[in-house]
């Protein structure tokens, strides 16, 4: 592990949130605040994304119930609804002008007969004062630089049911188009004429069926628009309507991807495939860069979507093409999302441009990993500054450059589990960036060593800079992962967990005196049992230990959540915590009021069993534990928490906690020991949600492991769900105040 971890190392700086280069600073975006779309206003998504003019109001799309959403931020720090207003449709995009906020707005029926309409609302006095017929299916909007020309994408999406998708679908279904509206006068002398794309009709792979993706306007009045399923962009001249240049997307070759769903992460595939941009944006008067997401599967079955962006220049060739770097930078972060390895992967949809200071910012979306990158583009190629994370599926990014603040609205949501729709606020700093607060580094073959969920965690023994961690069963096979300790903490190495005799989801691991590993494995209610493991370093499992059957045969799916070790080697004592109340006896009550905390005897095979008093449940839904830590001083800690996210949606964040025990002298039973078991007492040691929330864009549901290193520090780590219907944000941080409380701090 030594070896692989410093020829990694350096190859992993690339990443670093903190690193200078050309001999300055770089600017860094921290959270600031997050507004939530639902609770706030009332509305289902927050799409696309705008500001006024005095960088103090936030305006967004919500298709799903026909309305425009506002939210005051002329207190950034703490966003405030501003209401809605009703555009008679599906908003699909809007932009700000002065007083007057622009939607398109999609009124469609059907494929075949596509409609829509340029709505018009005051901002200030919150009504709509004009409406223009589009004569089709408005689905991109750009203001000019000038403010005196609006440009308007008609796309007139395909059937996706009609002939089995493919394109050309006219005359049925009409070709797309460009609008471009000359703002003079008042909304009512607006005059709107079409661009004539007759030379991209004749050159496009299906040339009368263009459907026109989405449009950015430079300072010299010239707009790029994106053909996303024809894989094509074409220049427009704003003010003749001429079509400048145009030419293919064309290919990006992609190494080391995970192009099969498999529920592991393989970075070893190789690809060449349609870049189909989706959004663009201008960094330039000549250059532009576009989120290449993909939305076409050929005749012959082959999807485009490159799993990058694009810098083109506008005579029509590649400046810089990201391939596979911005998806390994994504899953380095713990931001992979394996369920769309199949198709096209992190799927980068939005992305937008703006100068901050003396710097160039590029900022890409990843609509399925929930994160956006940073780049800076002043000096050539992109150098990537940071991630940040969003909620789940970032679609409208938007730079407010003069008041250093850069917004991501998000368009799904887990309203039910306490994810909702949100809007999150950053601000430039010149400061260290404090997410990712974990990553891993490259693996020999150039590929970050993959992760997702991690789960319980233990300090090394000896090395004050090193800790373990492993991965629950979202990934159809157990690792261990070896983490140093920094800012940010760096995932070095892993191993797979071999020899099991069934299928595992790691929830704990300890370290014995002898360096082995002993590992909880969490059963279900099904086949998988309860099991303690005993590995080598190298993963290979030495041992199995099952709970006794009589307690096992009627186990609940949350089981086995943390593990801790004392003792020598040979007589070592492990204990288990079950993470929610089982019943004493088959067929017997459950409570929910205690939960088990299991010991066992290396050197005598028996089990014994106490009662660990939970917390009453609240608005956070379920009360259970999530790890099982041994102190310096002897005595143990659990996490305990609800099953909350956030402080508004859905079951709330109420608990997330560390409790302190003492097992050492504690009373362990047989666990159906006639007299019953006894129920120990706590202490709260420390309060984390404070600490959750002021570090996450929504607190987090799953605080999941606690470490202590050899040198006293206390690490926790959330799990971020594998970025399955969660916003897959990871906290790893350090509790000083606990340190301090225990005696720990040097």
């Amino acid at each position: 592990m030594l070896a692989l971890t410093t020829a990694v190392a350096a190859s992993a700086s690339v990443f670093a949130g903190n690193h200078s280069y050309h001999g300055y600073k770089p600017t860094t975006f921290n959270k600031l605040s997050t507004f939530d779309v639902m609770a706030g206003n009332g509305t289902d998504v927050a799409e696309i994304i705008d500001v006024t003019r005095d960088g103090e109001e936030l305006v967004y799309t919500d298709s799903e119930t026909g309305q425009i959403g506002f939210v005051d931020i002329s207190n950034p720090a703490k966003p405030i609804a501003g209401g809605t207003v009703v555009v008679g449709g599906e908003p699909t995009s809007l932009v700000v002008r002065g007083r007057h906020v622009l939607v398109g707005v999609n009124t469609s029926e059907s494929f075949t007969e596509p409609s829509g309409k340029l709505v018009v609302v005051d901002h200030i006095t919150r009504s709509v004062v004009a409406e223009f017929e589009l004569g089709g299916q408005p689905d991109s909007l750009a203001l000019a630089p000038n403010k005196r020309t609006l440009a308007i994408v008609i796309e007139n999406e395909r059937d996706e049911d009609l002939n089995g998708g493919f394109i050309p679908q006219t005359p049925e279904n009409p070709t797309g188009a460009l609008l471009i509206v000359k703002l003079k006068g008042k909304p009512s002398k607006w005059e709107i004429s079409e661009a004539d794309f007759s030379p991209v009709a004749a050159s496009a792979p299906a040339g009368d069926d263009l459907e026109p993706e989405y449009v950015d306007i430079n300072k010299k009045n010239e707009a790029v628009v994106t053909f996303q399923e024809n894989n094509y962009i074409a220049i427009v001249n704003m003010k003749t309507g001429k079509v400048i240049n145009h030419f293919s997307a064309g290919t990006a070759q992609i190494n080391n991807v995970d192009s099969a769903e498999e529920d592991l992460i393989n970075f070893n595939t190789s690809l060449n495939k349609r870049r189909e941009p989706d959004s663009v944006t201008w960094i330039n008067d000549n250059l532009f860069a576009t989120a290449n997401e993909g939305d076409y599967e050929d005749e012959s079955g082959e999807g485009g979507g490159s799993r990058s962006f694009t810098i083109f220049h506008k005579g029509g060739y590649v400046q810089y093409e990201s391939g596979e770097s911005f998806e390994h930078w994504l899953a380095s972060a713990g931001h992979y999302n394996e369920g769309r390895s199949e198709n096209k992967g992190c799927e980068p949809e939005g992305i937008e441009a703006a100068k901050y200071g003396r710097r160039n910012l590029l900022f890409v979306g990843s609509e399925r990993c929930n994160a956006v990158g940073v780049y800076d583009v002043t000096h050539g190629n992109p150098q990537p500054l940071q991630l940040l994370p969003t909620g789940i599926g970032p679609e409208g990014l938007k730079a407010i450059a003069k008041k250093g603040l850069f917004v991501a609205s998000t368009e799904k949501d887990e309203a039910g589990d306490g994810i909702p729709t949100m809007v999150n606020i950053f601000e430039a700093q010149h400061k260290r960036a404090k997410y990712p607060m974990i990553q891993s580094v490259n693996d020999l073959n150039g590929a970050p060593i993959p992760w997702v969920a991690l789960s319980g965690m233990v300090g090394d023994i000896e090395d004050k800079k090193t800790m373990y961690a492993v991965s629950d069963s979202f990934l159809a096979e157990g690792f261990i992962y070896t983490i140093k300790t920094g800012k940010p903490a760096k995932i070095v190495d892993r191993v797979q967990v071999t020899g099991a005799s069934q299928s595992l989801d790691l929830e704990g691991i300890a370290q014995g005196p002898d360096g082995n590993f002993w590992l909880g494995s969490e059963g279900n209610d099904g086949s998988r049992l309860n099991l303690v493991l005993k590995t080598a370093p190298d993963g290979s499992v030495l041992e199995e230990v099952n709970l006794p059957a009589g307690l096992e045969v009627d186990r609940r799916k949350n089981g086995i959540e943390g593990i801790a070790v004392t003792g020598e080697a040979g007589a070592e004592i492990v204990y288990v915590a079950i993470q929610r109340a089982w019943p004493n006896s088959a067929g017997g009550d459950v409570d929910k009021v205690t939960t088990k905390i299991g010991r066992y005897s290396v050197a005598t095979g028996e089990w014994g069993f106490v009662h660990y008093p939970l917390e009453a449940e609240g608005n956070g839904g379920w009360i259970g534990l999530s790890e099982l830590t041994a102190l310096p001083n002897g005595d143990f800690a659990v996490i305990e928490r609800d099953k909350g996210w956030g402080p508004t949606t859905g079951p709330i964040a109420v608990l997330k906690a560390i409790f302190g025990i003492d097992l050492a002298s504690a009373d362990f039973r047989a666990y159906d020991d006639p007299q019953g078991l006894v129920t120990i007492e706590k202490s709260l040691l420390q309060d984390v949600k404070p600490k959750m929330e002021r570090r996450s864009i929504w607190t987090a549901e799953k605080l999941e492991g606690m470490a202590v290193t050899a040198n006293g520090k206390i690490f926790v780590v959330t799990d971020n769900d594998g970025i399955d219907g969660a916003p897959g944000e990871t906290l790893f941080f350090r509790l000083g105040k606990l340190e301090k409380k225990l005696g720990l701090r040097n």
